[in-house]
C-alpha cells in the first residue's frame, strides 16, 4: 500500500467518523423533518382542503388558535399567493421563512462543520444563537397567544 493511498484511507475513515458526529446526525434529522413540512405543504392543497391534519384546539373549543391556517398557508406560500396566505394565517409567512432560514443553515453549517472541523465550537454557537434569535422572531405572536392562558 502506498503512501498516498493510506492518506486517503485516512482522510475517508475521517469524514466518515465525522459524519456520524451528534451535530451532523441532528443536522440530518432536521432537514429530513423540514423536507418533510414543505412537501407537506406542496403536496396538499387549500382548494382541495384536504390536510390529514387538524387544529385539535379549534375542534375541542370551537375557536381558531394561533396556528390556525398554517397548512393552508404554507401552501399558498409555495404556489406564490402570499396575500391569500396573510388571509389564512397572518404570522406565516415569518415561520415560513423561519423553517427555510433552518433548512438552508443546517445544510450550510453541515457542510462548514465538515470542511473547517477547528472551528466546531464557533459554528454551534453562533448556530444556537442565530437559531433562537429567529426562533423567538418568527415564534414571539404563538408564544405570546400561549401566555396569554397564565
Amino acid at each position: 500500500m502506498t503512501l498516498s493511498t493510506r492518506r486517503s484511507d485516512a482522510f475517508l475513515n475521517l469524514k466518515r467518523r465525522q459524519i456520524f458526529e451528534p451535530y451532523i446526525c441532528v443536522n440530518i434529522a432536521l432537514t429530513v423533518v423540514l423536507l418533510f413540512v414543505f412537501f407537506y405543504s406542496a403536496l396538499f392543497s387549500p382548494e382541495k382542503d384536504n390536510y390529514p391534519v387538524v387544529c385539535i384546539h379549534e375542534r375541542l373549543t370551537g375557536e381558531p388558535c394561533a396556528s390556525c391556517g398554517l397548512s393552508h398557508a404554507f401552501s399558498l406560500i409555495l404556489q406564490g399567493r402570499i396575500s391569500e396566505a396573510y388571509r389564512w394565517n397572518n404570522n406565516a409567512m415569518r415561520v415560513f421563512i423561519f423553517f427555510a432560514a433552518q433548512l438552508i443553515m443546517r445544510i450550510v453549517f453541515s457542510v462548514f462543520y465538515l470542511r473547517h472541523p477547528e472551528t466546531v465550537r464557533q459554528l454551534i454557537v453562533y448556530d444556537i444563537v442565530v437559531s433562537s434569535t429567529i426562533f423567538l422572531i418568527a415564534f414571539m405572536p404563538f408564544i405570546k397567544w400561549i401566555l396569554r392562558f397564565l
